[in-house]
């Protein structure tokens, strides 16, 4: 009986915590950004990590608050501790950018974080990593290009004329120019302006 009760008490406080953040939504939609703000507080303190990722939100771009980054930051690190993947990539960039601790501990969850959103898809993430395993102090120009194509095949332009580059200097591939015209099109055909320059060149 006292589990049964006790599993109630669970859904209740579940099914007001989801509740409270689709009326946040709503009124965030409407306008009422402080009232948005309200009703994400109430279900992110309750542990809802959807709700804690848009309170987040609220701290980061200062809407219905005071903007604050270390705040937005702690809400972000709650909802990526329940796996939440645009959380786990909002606290990686956090981390990277202002976190605390020293540069490589900060950089070494960060990844972690990012690879854990890449992976359930987030194309934000699987773009970061891109440029970040191309770019980074030892570079990884496979993994970096593995990234990149992911973020491509979601529909991002820039990842695509990222993938060109890669094609026409070889980088984690073999060289490969008609390759890297091709992909230099497509970004180009969804408005990335790099590409369209690419192709003049």
């Amino acid at each position: 009986l006292e589990e049964a009760a006790f599993q109630l008490q669970q859904i209740f406080r579940i099914d007001i915590s989801i509740a409270l953040n689709i009326l946040g939504i709503e009124s965030m939609r409407a306008g009422h950004c402080r009232a948005a703000f309200t009703c994400f507080k109430l279900a992110a303190d309750r542990g809802y990590s959807k709700a804690q990722f848009n309170v987040g939100l609220c701290y980061e771009h200062g809407r219905g608050t005071e903007k604050d980054l270390e705040k937005a930051g702690f809400y972000y690190c709650q909802a990526a501790s329940s796996r939440h993947p645009m959380a786990q990539y909002r606290y990686a960039r956090y981390l990277l950018q202002h976190g605390p601790g020293s540069r490589w501990d900060r950089q070494h969850k960060a990844v972690a974080l990012l690879e854990q959103a890449a992976g359930a898809g987030i194309t934000e993430a699987q773009a970061y990593l891109g440029v970040f395993y191309m770019r980074g102090l030892q570079p990884q120009e496979e993994r970096g290009l593995k990234y990149l194509l992911q973020a491509a095949n979601s529909g991002d332009a820039q990842s695509r004329y990222h993938v060109g580059l890669c094609y026409e200097q070889g980088l984690g591939v073999q060289r490969n120019l008609a390759e890297a015209l091709r992909h230099y099109r497509q970004s180009a055909g969804a408005g990335n302006r790099q590409a369209r320059e690419r192709l003049r060149a």
